[in-house]
């Protein structure tokens, strides 16, 4: 694929430990040379793994992919809290030997495995989350403490993937907006011994997995080869589940301003339902973005645009 410019699309990145997710836009905008770059959700800087990064119009898919479930293997030390919530943090306690040796694989696993489904967690102090205009992680440095309201969250899967206590190593799939550090934490109390997590890896986010997770370094040699774009992931990828239509000539200028579209503009009249979103093409194939249907008004209003 001959190379374009600027790109535009998602690129699947493999944050390494050291990195925030900041870092990383910082250094692809050296890389690539392109200014309009953003990142789909934040990662701890220990934490390694997937780290979709968007490109051009594809910024706009930012809030989008944020928003999709998000799959992490974790490992867990039990008997330890600290301020974190990771073992980068203060220790705050340590449990006794009495309490780790009533430690049994049998509750950890049971303890691990109630956590399936829904429960309300409270965001930890260490978070990019905001009160009263400040991020946590700014009080917390500060020595202040404020209070957090839970939230729920849904723990779609888990599963225990090796046990040496008091080492626990899990995969989870869970909703946005979920906390591993905190999820450990909170297994840890349930346990009663305290738990705090050893190490993060994001392994995969909507079906952007691990396996084709490109490195900085990487990237930077496919950029020096004049390849990277056969690793931006085009827009329309990501609405693969919604029906394709095709402008006639008459409706592509319609479309290229982003106005609504009648039906009587697609080269094929479609049967649509109420709200159905549908992704508009012309002849040659380029995408221009994804319309919905208005049942009221009897065509196509613009959602999302990606010229």
């Amino acid at each position: 694929m001959a190379e374009t410019f600027p790109y535009n699309g998602i690129m699947n990145v493999y944050k390494e430990a050291g990195f925030t997710s900041h870092d990383v836009v910082a250094r692809l905008r050296g890389i690539c040379k392109q200014k309009k770059i953003g990142h789909t959700g934040t990662l701890d800087p220990d934490a390694v793994g997937v780290l979709p990064v968007c490109f051009g119009s594809g910024t706009k898919l930012c809030d989008m992919l944020t928003d999709w479930d998000k799959e992490y293997i974790a490992v867990l030390r039990l008997g330890i809290t600290t301020d974190t919530q990771d073992l980068s943090g203060q220790v705050l306690s340590e449990a006794g030997q009495a309490q780790m040796t009533a430690l049994t694989e049998d509750s950890v696993c049971r303890a691990v495995m109630g956590f399936a489904g829904e429960y309300e967690q409270i965001p930890p102090m260490y978070s990019a989350l905001k009160v009263n205009g400040r991020k946590l992680y700014e009080l917390a440095r500060a020595g202040k403490e404020v209070e957090r309201k839970p939230r729920p969250v849904q723990i779609k899967e888990i599963e225990i993937l090796g046990m040496a206590l008091p080492v626990v190593k899990f995969r989870v799939v869970c909703s946005k907006g979920t906390y591993i550090r905190t999820l450990c934490h909170d297994i840890g109390d349930r346990l009663g011994c305290g738990g705090a997590m050893e190490s993060l890896t994001r392994s995969r986010v909507g079906f952007f997995g691990m396996e084709e997770a490109l490195t900085l370094d990487r990237i930077e040699k496919l950029r020096d080869e004049g390849r990277l774009s056969e690793v931006i992931t085009a827009p329309d990828r990501i609405f693969e589940n919604c029906r394709a239509v095709t402008v006639t000539q008459a409706g592509q200028k319609m479309a290229a301003n982003g106005n609504r579209l009648r039906d009587s503009l697609l080269t094929v009249h479609i049967l649509s339902t109420e709200r159905e979103q549908v992704r508009v093409y012309d002849e040659a194939g380029r995408f221009y973005g994804i319309y919905q249907y208005d049942k009221e008004a009897g065509d196509f209003k613009p959602v999302k645009m990606f010229l």
